[in-house]
């Protein structure tokens, strides 16, 4: 298994680089052979970035040619529509099954710094407009520094 803390980091580092989340594979198959050394950690990389995409990209080879055709009917658009939220509420329910360990009710130092934190980045990011490349360095200094 994976320590809380470094899938939390792996977890920070594939949302501070554009492109998608599934990205935290290839890190998670790295951590996970950490112990058998350098190139079992490559090859578990390439394992776990392969698995996590190999899936989507059948889909796109085998359905693409009659995707025009699929389309059409109502039942795989709405399909479509559904999944689409299921994405976001995983996301949502991901981001706040990270912030459970966040305790409201002791104020305790770490606690405050982490909700001051979630709080500086959303401000920064939804009413500044600064972009995130910037709010991640932030965020990296002042774990560096706390």
């Amino acid at each position: 298994t994976i320590p809380r803390e470094e899938f939390y980091t792996g977890a920070g580092i594939v949302r501070a680089i554009p492109g998608p989340v599934f990205s935290i594979a290839s890190f998670t198959g790295g951590m996970a052979l950490r112990d058998q050394g350098t190139g079992w950690q490559l090859i578990g990389c390439v394992i776990a970035s392969i698995a996590i995409f190999l899936p989507s990209a059948l889909l796109v080879i085998f359905f693409f040619p009659i995707w025009n055709n699929l389309k059409k009917y109502a039942v795989v658009y709405r399909a479509l529509e559904g999944i689409n939220a299921v994405v976001v509420g995983i996301m949502i329910a991901s981001t706040l099954y990270m912030m459970k360990d966040i305790s409201l009710t002791e104020l305790r130092t770490i606690s405050v710094l982490n909700i001051g934190v979630i709080a500086g980045t959303w401000i920064l990011l939804s009413v500044k407009k600064i972009p995130s490349p910037i709010i991640v360095i932030l965020c990296l200094l002042l774990g560096w520094l706390f």
